[in-house]
C-alpha cells in the first residue's frame, strides 16, 4: 500500500505557482487577485476563508476578503457581486458556501462572472467542463486529477466509481475521470447492490459525507482508493474532542488497496491548490 500524499504535491504545486507569480512580478505583469466575499460569522466558513487569504499570500496573490453582516439582501450581494465582476482588478472570485437561508445559492453562484469563478461553478464553467474544453475546474476533482498525474497512476481502461453525485464533487469527478479514459460508474443513494460496484473498480472516489462508510470488505486487492470525505466526529482522546474521519474507514481499506488517500493530508491540501491555479489561469486568459 502506497500513500497518495496532497501534502507532498501540494508543496510541489504551491512551489511552482510561487515562482510563476514571481517571474510575472519581475517581468511587470499582473500579480493574480482573489477575492472572497464571507456573509455571516460561521466558524467552518471563517476558517476556510482565513486558509484561502494564507495561501494567497504565501504564492504572492494578491487577496480581498469582503465581509458582510449575515441580514444582507440577497439583492444586496448580488450587487456587491457584480461590483466584482466589474472590477478589472479582481481575477477570481469566490463566494463562501453555505449562504443564509433567506438567500438563494444558486441565483448568486450564476451572477459570478464565469471568467472569475475560479471555483467552477458556474453554468458556463460546467458547460465547456463536460466538453472537455478549456474553463476553470471545479476545484476538489482538480485536485484529485493533479494528485492522480503527479502520482503516474494509470486512469486508461480503468473502471472508477464515484460514490455521490453533488454537483462540487460526484457529476464532475465522474465527467474528468471519463476524459481520464476511465470507465465510470456513479454510485448514490438509491444505488442498489453498491458493494457490488465498488468491489469490482480499480479506482473507488469515496464524496458522500459519511464517515467510515467505505470499508475493505467492498473493495479488490490492489484498488486506488481516494477519500474525498472529511467529518469532525467526537474523539475524548484527542486534545480537541473530535478527530477528522474521512469516507474510508482508512485501516481496513489499506490493508487491501495499492494506493490511498490519507484524511487529513489527502484530497484536502489539494482542493486548495487547485484554487491558486485557477486563478493564477485567471490572470492569464
Amino acid at each position: 500500500m502506497q500513500i497518495l500524499d496532497g501534502n507532498i504535491v501540494s508543496k510541489h504545486l504551491r512551489a511552482q505557482v510561487q515562482e510563476e507569480v514571481a517571474q510575472r512580478k519581475a517581468a511587470g505583469k499582473k500579480i493574480p487577485h482573489l477575492a472572497a466575499i464571507l456573509v455571516g460569522n460561521d466558524g467552518a466558513s471563517m476558517t476556510y476563508v482565513g486558509a484561502k487569504e494564507k495561501d494567497c499570500h504565501e504564492v504572492g496573490f494578491h487577496s480581498t476578503v469582503l465581509r458582510f453582516d449575515a441580514s444582507i439582501t440577497e439583492a444586496e450581494l448580488i450587487a456587491e457581486v457584480e461590483k466584482i465582476n466589474n472590477n478589472s482588478e479582481i481575477d477570481g472570485l469566490i463566494v463562501q458556501l453555505p449562504l443564509p437561508k433567506h438567500i438563494n445559492e444558486k441565483r448568486i453562484t450564476e451572477t459570478i462572472s464565469w471568467e472569475k469563478d475560479v471555483d467552477g461553478f458556474h453554468p458556463m464553467n460546467v458547460g465547456l467542463m463536460f466538453k472537455g474544453l478549456p474553463c476553470f475546474l471545479p476545484a476538489t476533482p482538480f485536485g484529485i486529477i493533479k494528485l492522480i498525474e503527479h502520482y503516474q497512476i494509470e486512469t486508461s481502461g480503468m473502471h472508477c466509481v464515484v460514490i455521490g453525485r453533488s454537483d462540487i464533487v460526484g457529476k464532475p469527478m465522474s465527467a474528468m475521470m471519463l476524459q481520464k479514459n476511465c470507465t465510470v460508474t456513479i454510485c448514490h443513494s438509491k444505488t442498489k447492490d453498491l458493494t457490488s460496484f465498488t468491489r469490482n473498480a480499480d479506482i473507488v472516489i469515496a464524496a458522500l459525507g459519511i464517515p467510515g462508510f467505505l470499508n475493505g470488505d467492498m473493495i479488490k486487492d490492489g484498488a486506488i482508493v481516494i477519500d474525498v470525505g472529511i467529518t469532525r466526529v467526537a474523539d475524548a482522546t484527542k486534545k480537541s474532542g473530535f478527530a477528522l474521519k474521512g469516507d474510508a474507514d482508512y485501516e481496513s481499506c489499506a490493508t487491501k488497496a495499492a494506493w490511498i488517500t490519507p484524511v487529513p493530508g489527502g484530497v484536502g491540501p489539494m482542493t486548495r491548490i487547485a484554487l491558486l491555479l485557477n486563478t493564477l489561469h485567471a490572470v492569464k486568459a
